[in-house]
């Protein structure tokens, strides 16, 4: 008698995915504060994640911002309202904003307006976030040094119907002008697609002037 096997499939839940997603940004958030140097080395302790070696925090008070950002990023991906997170990378002395990392995040409508599920290898989206994480670990090489004291901010982009939260502050865009930009890889957990990108303030001198 003939028989077969069927693979399991791994079923994503639009609340499972905002997990996923809320997650990731936190992990890459603790990244590129400690490979852009924003925080002393020694405030960060080493944990796995995502089959890689990544830092996080040990700052109470950024611990407890990112906490706190993480939940917030989790209900408005529930919610489908979040089209982007930004975190920006500021002089400390000037407020000159240095480095923007663009989050973009495609929503399937259909799954937040009829609650259906999709299905993706967990396996598959943790490759496809460690290869963000690993640019996000080697930025120094395609970065300019950021030689000043930095102090960091998280800008997030909603649907206009959203109640801005009294934890957050209406705020302008905090634009670089004539940025150079970098982008890296996406992920994809079939609900929320997530693009990143990182603009960076262009030092070049003309020599024309």
């Amino acid at each position: 008698m003939a028989s077969k096997t069927a693979a399991a499939k791994d079923i994503i839940t639009l609340h499972g995915s905002a997990a996923i997603v809320s997650e990731f940004f936190c992990y890459a958030a603790n990244s590129i504060l400690y490979n852009r140097a924003v925080y002393p080395e020694e405030s960060f302790a080493k944990v796995k994640k995502y089959g890689l070696p990544m830092l996080l925090t040990q700052d109470e008070s950024v611990k407890s911002f990112l906490s706190n950002l993480t939940c917030q990023i989790s209900e408005w991906l529930e919610a489908g309202k979040l089209q982007r997170v930004v975190l920006v990378i500021m002089s400390k002395a000037t407020g000159e904003v240095l480095e923007r990392w663009n989050f973009r995040i495609e929503t399937d409508a259909e799954v937040v307006e009829k609650r259906v599920s999709r299905e993706k290898s967990d396996k598959e989206i943790m490759r496809e976030i460690q290869a963000i994480m690993r640019q996000v670990a080697s930025s120094i090489t395609y970065l300019p040094c950021l030689d000043e004291p930095c102090v960091f901010d998280v800008l997030a982009y909603t649907d206009t119907d959203v109640a801005v939260p009294f934890t957050w502050v209406e705020s302008d865009p905090k634009l670089i002008a004539n940025p150079q930009m970098v982008k890296l890889h996406a992920f994809d957990t079939k609900i929320h697609k997530v693009d990143t990108l990182v603009s960076y303030k262009n030092d070049e001198w003309d020599e024309e002037e």
